[in-house]
């Protein structure tokens, strides 16, 4: 779980995760360099709901702070969980499901599919991500729906053993073409619920992330 400023959120959020209908369930949490009292908060009331709390003196950006989680996970699969409560935990069963039927080495929790329900918000932002996912399909020749999505599942050993180099939200593309380079990788979506906040509400990606995705798209797209 990367955590930077959530003050407000990242306490309901862990109470969410330890819900969640998952036996043997490890939170690791990477607090990357917050300001607004989330790392006392950590380290304090919450400690003890917390597996690993690893911090970051400074901030990084979301892909250093999942760099730092995956290279300390021990469980058998990891899940990304980002600290606001825009994904609901209770999905973790519908994305452990292909992995532990054997059909699946990565899973990814698709806005776009399904008929669970979501927030309506910014349609400028959908159709970027629509785009931004169509690219990486092009490169990767992936069908995803939602290559932007918080929610995706890995087997340890397959994280655990990719070099991911972005430090901010170009992680979701870089991971996802180098996912697809894998020999004989088996790729799965599954549809989940979304509650996306406002900008008044703490939500930080903008367009400038956006392009730096375009950008890792080409970049890792073409080099190997």
């Amino acid at each position: 779980m990367p955590c930077y400023n959530e003050v407000t959120t990242v306490a309901a959020l862990i109470d969410r995760v330890r819900q969640a209908e998952v036996d043997g369930l490890e939170v690791i949490v990477v607090d990357d360099g917050s300001t607004d009292g989330t790392v006392d908060l950590l380290q304090g009331e919450l400690r003890s709901k917390i597996d690993q709390l690893l911090v970051h003196q400074h901030n990084q950006g979301k892909g250093a702070a999942l760099r730092t989680g995956f290279e300390h996970a021990t469980g058998q699969y990891v899940i990304v969980q980002d600290a606001d409560l825009e994904y609901d935990p209770a999905d973790y069963p519908k994305l452990l499901s292909p992995v532990r039927q054997g059909n699946a080495d990565v899973v990814y929790g698709s806005r776009f599919k399904g008929g669970e329900s979501h927030r309506v918000l910014y349609f400028w932002h959908y159709l970027g991500n629509r785009f931004l996912t169509l690219l990486c399909n092009m490169f990767s020749n992936l069908n995803l729906t939602d290559m932007e999505t918080c929610y995706k599942l890995f087997k340890r050993e397959l994280i655990q053993s990719i070099e991911i180099k972005e430090n901010r939200f170009g992680f979701e593309p870089e991971i996802t073409l180098k996912v697809a380079r894998i020999p004989r990788v088996r790729v799965y979506e599954v549809g989940i619920s979304y509650a996306g906040r406002t900008y008044d509400e703490g939500k930080k990606i903008g367009w400038k992330d956006g392009v730096s995705a375009l950008y890792c798209i080409v970049k890792y797209g073409l080099f190997k």
